[in-house]
């Protein structure tokens, strides 16, 4: 089958489309499921694994992690979804028998990994995932297309995680959200305006801030012209925001912290400028912040989140569509932070 891959780490030069073995059917375990791919959706993740993460690599390694196709084989036990199935994927994939997943939390699971991370990913004609992995894409009007629903699952189970059962994000409270135009970030706006929250987003881009203020921003900032925390100690009355959403890391750490109020919670879940931060202690405990990690979701939340997709929420946003032997164009523009919304890769019709 055709997929897109690296045989090495380091730049973007890497990727290249080869020809793989597909996965038989005869091996599929009594609760797998066999997908073929239609489309597969970059994430920031994909730029990090190409330059090289530390994972043991079995190469050529597949890319991608999002995708959606149609089910084209089934294990015995499989019940949810049979052959012709149009679904999408949870790319975490748990042991589902562990401590941690017996109690609903997959995504602490001890053996977690994530396809396209440690495992081969979904950039091919043809990927083998648990059942619980998959969900059948949802029936809304106008129908979601395939690049939609490749772009909807790690974006928007991430930044459900991060804005709802993380920090817990209230009605009437303000939240920072910061570099608008990627997919968590636009994710977490619309999700933090279904909660009731008067929300600040931020991007260097004048034009990414007026298409957040057509998405329900009700304040946007210029990270590059304005500094951040003053903006958002002035709007709220010095008060400050309760709840930031990070995942850029050492660039804007201080400036996060700046502009959380007593009691706030900032939640993170990437590094994509440095994974090294510092913060003063004694700020921490005499403003009784929290400082909340979050990593994808779990199967509730997953669920939860299809539920709303098909309720006609959290409709992803996609910025372009590649065709497959177009993929290094597509992480290039991904590296370039150009996007608004999800790049996607058709991978088949």
């Amino acid at each position: 089958m055709r997929a897109c891959v690296i045989r090495a780490t380091g730049n973007l030069d890497h990727i290249q489309l080869a020809d793989v073995p597909a996965p038989p059917a005869a091996s599929l375990g009594p609760r797998d499921v066999r997908v073929a791919i239609r489309a597969a959706a970059l994430n920031h993740l994909d730029l990090f694994v190409v330059r090289g993460l530390p994972h043991a690599y079995a190469f050529p390694h597949i890319l991608g992690a999002d995708a959606a196709g149609v089910v084209d084989a089934v294990g015995a036990e499989v019940r949810s979804v049979q052959p012709g199935d149009r679904v999408m994927l949870n790319p975490g994939i748990s042991d589902y028998t562990c401590d941690y997943c017996r109690a609903g939390e997959h995504s602490l699971c001890v053996n977690y990994q994530m396809l396209g991370e440690q495992l081969p990913g979904t950039l091919c004609e043809s990927v083998v995932v648990p059942e619980q992995n998959v969900a059948i894409i949802p029936t809304v009007t106008p129908p979601l297309s395939w690049a939609e629903a490749a772009a909807f699952s790690l974006v928007t189970l991430t930044a459900w995680r991060m804005v709802v059962t993380r920090a817990q994000l209230r009605a009437g409270e303000t939240a920072l959200i910061w570099g608008i135009g990627g997919g968590v970030s636009l994710t977490a706006l619309r999700i933090a305006k279904l909660r009731g929250a008067r929300v600040v987003v931020t991007s260097s881009s004048d034009a990414k801030l007026e298409a957040a203020r057509r998405l329900g921003a009700d304040v946007t900032l210029n990270h590059r012209t304005q500094q951040v925390s003053r903006e958002v100690r002035t709007l709220t009355n010095k008060r400050g925001a309760d709840v930031v959403v990070e995942n850029v890391g050492a660039a804007t750490w201080e400036q996060s912290l700046r502009s959380l109020g007593r009691g706030g919670r900032l939640v993170t879940c990437g590094a994509t400028t440095g994974p090294e931060v510092a913060i003063d202690l004694r700020r921490l405990f005499w403003y009784h912040w929290s400082v909340l990690g979050s990593t994808m979701g779990n199967d509730a939340e997953y669920r939860e989140i299809v539920g709303l997709l098909g309720s006609g929420e959290l409709r992803p946003i996609v910025d372009r569509v590649f065709p497959l032997n177009e993929a290094r164009a597509a992480f290039e523009r991904l590296d370039q932070g150009e996007q608004l919304g999800k790049i996607v890769v058709q991978v088949s019709e």
